[in-house]
């Protein structure tokens, strides 16, 4: 038992290594343990979402919400990196500037950022502000948390059910799928993500910010698909930025 639990920590430590700069003790890494890790991916969103609704909700004590969610947002992707967000960004240079299949991979490959990937990010974070702007602070708090482990579990669904299409990349140790049993932790906690939001708001609304959710991942995902015959690891970047402005979205919509 306590090597099973020593084991699912090292895991963890691992998915958070992965997804943020936290400084987090050297969890080994092994090809096993890389891909076992989405399975940790919501647990992880909910905490970026926990430390940016925080600074959120700092903020707003003393400046104007619109300072407060770029503050916010700012936070968030100095957390993480722009992991996410680098990610959208190569997608929708991609998918906007690669005419076959082929030159569209080649574009999303390159580090260097081009028109599409500009505006689409600029477009992004700006809808992202405004639409938080709109939440008063012990909602968008909530909402955070909720935003950032959802719009994880829907990139990891796209694990679970597309195919990767690179020889090699940062989508490459999770390219055979995900576990029955991983997948339905991977629900679990994201539903038990939207509880402290179902406590701030009638649960209508959070029914909305999943339907925005839904649409969201599933506009991203209809394009990346039709063009690649399935995912990059810019991919899952992409449909979790666009499924957590869905929610956001999903919200300011109902309230």
């Amino acid at each position: 038992m306590t090597s099973r639990w020593a084991e699912e920590c090292a895991v963890f430590l691992l998915a958070l290594q992965f997804l943020t700069r936290l400084p987090v003790p050297d969890p080994g890494y092994t090809p096993a343990r890389m891909a076992a890790t989405p399975r940790w991916h919501p647990a992880v969103g909910a905490l970026i979402g926990l430390l940016t609704g925080l600074v959120y909700w700092l903020a707003a004590q003393g400046v104007p919400p619109v300072l407060a969610a770029i503050m916010s947002t700012a936070f968030g992707l100095l957390l993480t990196g722009c992991f996410h967000e680098d990610g959208f960004a190569d997608a929708c240079d991609g998918l906007g500037g690669g005419a076959t299949r082929e030159r569209a991979l080649e574009i999303m490959r390159d580090s260097r950022l081009g028109t599409y990937g500009a505006a689409g990010l600029g477009l992004m974070l700006a809808g992202k502000v405004a639409a938080l702007a709109a939440l008063n602070p012990g909602v968008a708090l909530a909402a955070l948390i909720a935003a950032h482990a959802v719009s994880r579990a829907s990139s990891v669904l796209v694990i679970a059910t597309s195919a990767y299409v690179r020889d090699h990349g940062t989508g490459k140790p999770v390219a055979d799928g995900i576990p029955r049993a991983d997948l339905k932790l991977v629900v679990a906690t994201g539903l038990a993500a939207l509880l402290p939001l179902a406590f701030v708001v009638p649960i209508g609304v959070v029914l909305c910010g999943l339907a925005g959710l839904v649409l969201g991942h599933w506009l991203m995902r209809r394009r990346f698909e039709r063009r690649l015959g399935g995912y990059t690891g810019d991919c899952l970047g992409a449909v979790q930025q666009t499924s957590e402005i869905g929610f956001y979205l999903g919200l300011v919509v109902w309230l």
